[in-house]
């Protein structure tokens, strides 16, 4: 027996099959399930979820009530019988662009993927603005940075060399045994002409003597 499963929809199929000479009986069994497994269920008749009864009269029969998106294993036979293998038939109905559920999951799909895409934006704006602020700011830290240290070490030398004519004064004092040296008292303008006075006179006896000065 050849069973055609045709014009399938979301939630119908019209299902036709060759009249079998052989069934003797008064209706054929229309039987069909959306979660068949075969391996478990096997081919018994009460393993089907859905059976419908046929006339014997008839060859073609129509199914509603079908559910979108779903997978079903159909099979024909005669009243009594166990189906087998060559009287089944698989087919799958498509989805409902009617349904509000499909349509709810299409709006949140589309909602999901447009709040992505402005995160996305948002994220690469802010790696953009990161990397030229950091660009334009490296020259400006460097210098400054080149600055400070430049005055650091300024500062650093003079400390050391400040340090260095402390320790050579101290060095200097001690030597000395600790006096400081101070330089002679001026001499007053009467004692300086003096002195100038007697040093005129020693040249001028030493020339009219011939001799050297002292």
């Amino acid at each position: 027996m050849g069973v055609v499963v045709f014009n399938i929809s979301a939630t119908s199929a019209h299902v036709s099959w060759p009249v079998s000479p052989s069934c003797l009986d008064t209706f054929y069994s229309v039987m069909y399930d959306p979660n068949w497994n075969s391996l478990l269920m096997g081919y018994k008749r009460k393993s089907f979820l859905i059976e419908e009864r046929i006339p014997v009269s008839q060859t073609t029969t129509y199914l509603h009530h079908l559910i979108p998106q779903t997978a079903y294993f159909l099979c024909v036979t005669c009243q009594a019988a166990n189906p087998v293998q060559d009287q089944c038939q698989v087919f799958s109905t498509p989805s409902d662009s009617n349904d509000p559920h499909d349509r709810a999951g299409w709006e949140l799909a589309m909602g999901v993927w447009l709040t992505c895409c402005v995160l996305l934006l948002v994220i690469a704006g802010v790696l953009l603005w990161g990397c030229v602020h950091t660009m334009c700011c490296v020259p400006t830290q460097g210098t400054t940075t080149t600055t400070t240290t430049t005055r650091t070490s300024i500062a650093r030398q003079d400390m050391i060399a400040s340090s260095r004519i402390y320790a050579n004064s101290r060095e200097d004092s001690g030597k000395n045994g600790g006096l400081v040296q101070r330089p002679p008292p001026p001499l007053s303008a009467n004692a300086a002409n003096h002195v100038i006075t007697q040093e005129h006179e020693l040249r001028t006896l030493a020339k009219l003597s011939g001799a050297e000065p002292v």
